[in-house]
């Protein structure tokens, strides 16, 4: 996972990584730090490999390491995640050392995880149904001391354990 490390390494990453960290210090809801990027990875290759999806492992986890990193935007400005991170990604994906570099088609399938993992829509491409259902059944809504509070609709919560 050489070009996952890369990644997570870079500078750039790690600027927007601190910057969520920063602003979600007292956050009483979800956050979206390594422990979701990861668990989000988990349950995408697990669906990945059940379902003959054919993702490359290292994809499947660049996406996920990646697909929130535009949170501090949505944050500090009202600027939806998923377009800031999505610039995000490409400027990290398209500046790291030779040996890391996605091929193109890698890089727009992370692309197109992470802009299309937030909302379902028509005609949606194999990669963002997977980051879609993969990111909403990371999240353990049911026993979230926060849930009363949140504003996510019933239908969009977890309540169930599922993969």
């Amino acid at each position: 996972m050489y070009r996952l490390n890369e990644v997570v390494h870079h500078w750039i990453y790690q600027d927007y990584y601190g910057r969520i960290k920063r602003l979600e210090k007292e956050r009483i809801f979800c956050c979206h730090q390594m422990t979701h990027f990861l668990d989000v990875a988990r349950i995408a290759y697990i669906k990945n490999l059940e379902e003959n999806l054919g993702f490359e492992k290292d994809v499947i986890y660049t996406a996920a390491v990646l697909h929130d990193i535009g949170k501090s935007f949505q944050y500090k400005w009202t600027i939806p995640h998923e377009v800031a991170g999505e610039k995000i990604a490409k400027e990290i994906l398209t500046t790291l050392p030779e040996d890391a570099q996605f091929t193109e088609e890698e890089q727009q399938q992370i692309l197109r995880a992470i802009r299309g993992h937030r909302r379902k829509h028509e005609g949606m491409e194999p990669i963002e149904e997977l980051f879609y259902d993969s990111d909403k059944r990371s999240r353990m809504c049911h026993s979230c001391p926060a849930q009363k509070q949140c504003n996510w609709t019933e239908e969009e919560k977890n309540m169930e354990i599922e993969i």
